[in-house]
């Protein structure tokens, strides 16, 4: 077991070390940015509100020539201009896509332009299939967490306090309502890309990553003292509000942020892989399909590609293929509060406090 448990460390720690160095560096200017066909268009549609024949209400040319449409929130609220684009907004899009048929007509790839493929509005929304999948998403997570809660209360024992005997309750509803508002804030994300929804999109993503780590920690060692608890996630819980105020406060540094998001996102299935090693759980196999379904889903994030139609890229294959992990996710924690339940009802709370002292997690039996 000794030998088994160090072959998958060295293992997961080589995983590891290639997803890291596949990742890029950070966002640069995309090729798109610096082609001479595009800012000339973008400069000329500027000026005049005009891309070809098509023109923009939105642009409106003042008296010397120059566009009197500013930035996005200081001329009308975030609401009445969700589905309008602004004047500077509407001249990327279609001189990208004006550019992308001629690149196309010389047979030329796609390039990426302002750090994104060149995507088909639909309804206004940015990014369509990104958001359908953020919202399916968000929609796995809440029923997830609403058939955990009726798990818990209406289909196991309780304690006579009426308190679940599941010791880890409160810690995955916690994480069940960040990962519905992380997701939400994806989805909006990726319908409007403006500053307001880039940063709670980070924000709640860099949030969710950072209690996901303290999470398995805590469950992965069986730490049920307010004491170990504390220990383990005083520390994670500064580092991920400081890097939080950073990014919104001081600078959205991309290149830093990725590596942040990858080293915890890496952390986290490196110590549920190592668990699942060691344990008896029954579902187990559940959890081994999440820790590797999850990292062959990264190499979508690794191995990018343009949009199909300009609607599916591999980033929003990546949110498609987290859909089903999820629900297995869920399906996981579910049998964990059932089995830990079962278990504690039949001891009893006292033969269980008298086991746990013996220096060895008594879950993993």
């Amino acid at each position: 077991m000794i030998r088994l448990f160090f072959q998958m460390t060295n293992c997961c720690w080589m995983i590891c070390f290639l997803v890291l160095s596949c990742f890029p560096r950070g966002y640069h200017a995309s090729a798109g940015d610096s082609d001479p066909s595009y800012r000339a268009c973008v400069e000329q549609c500027v000026k005049n509100g005009c891309v070809g024949e098509r023109c923009f209400s939105q642009c409106k040319p003042s008296s010397d020539g120059s566009s009197l449409d500013g930035p996005l929130y200081t001329q009308e609220p975030l609401y009445l201009r969700w589905k309008q684009w602004d004047c500077q907004s509407d001249c990327h899009y279609h001189c990208m896509f004006d550019r992308e048929k001629e690149r196309a007509e010389l047979g030329l790839e796609p390039l990426k332009y302002h750090g994104k493929w060149p995507f088909q509005r639909i309804c206004g929304i940015q990014e369509p299939a990104s958001v359908a999948f953020s919202a399916l998403n968000l929609a796995m997570h809440f029923h997830g967490c609403l058939s955990f809660f009726t798990l818990l209360y209406y289909k196991l024992p309780l304690k006579p306090d009426k308190r679940p005997f599941y010791d880890y309750a409160g810690l995955w509803y916690i994480y069940g309502l960040l990962a519905v508002i992380a997701w939400f804030c994806s989805a909006v994300f990726h319908s409007r890309d403006v500053d307001l929804t880039e940063k709670l999109d980070y924000t709640f993503a860099v949030a969710l990553l950072g209690y996901s780590l303290i999470l398995a920690i805590i469950r992965s060692f069986s730490l049920r003292g307010g004491p170990a608890r504390v220990m383990v996630a005083a520390p994670l819980i500064a580092f991920t509000i400081t890097h939080i105020f950073f990014l919104n406060l001081y600078r959205m540094d991309y290149g830093w942020n990725m590596k942040v998001c990858v080293i915890m996102g890496i952390a986290q299935l490196l110590t549920w892989s190592i668990w699942a090693g060691v344990t008896r759980h029954p579902s187990r196999w559940k959890l081994w399909t999440v820790v590797v379904g999850g990292g062959l889903a990264m190499l979508l994030e690794i191995f990018d590609f343009p949009p199909y139609q300009g609607l599916v890229d591999a980033h929003a294959l990546w949110h498609a293929s987290t859909v089903p992990l999820t629900y297995i996710w869920w399906s996981f924690i579910k049998d964990d509060a059932e089995y830990r339940t079962s278990s504690l009802s039949r001891k009893g709370t006292s033969s269980f406090t008298k086991g746990s002292r013996r220096g060895f997690p008594i879950y993993l039996f």
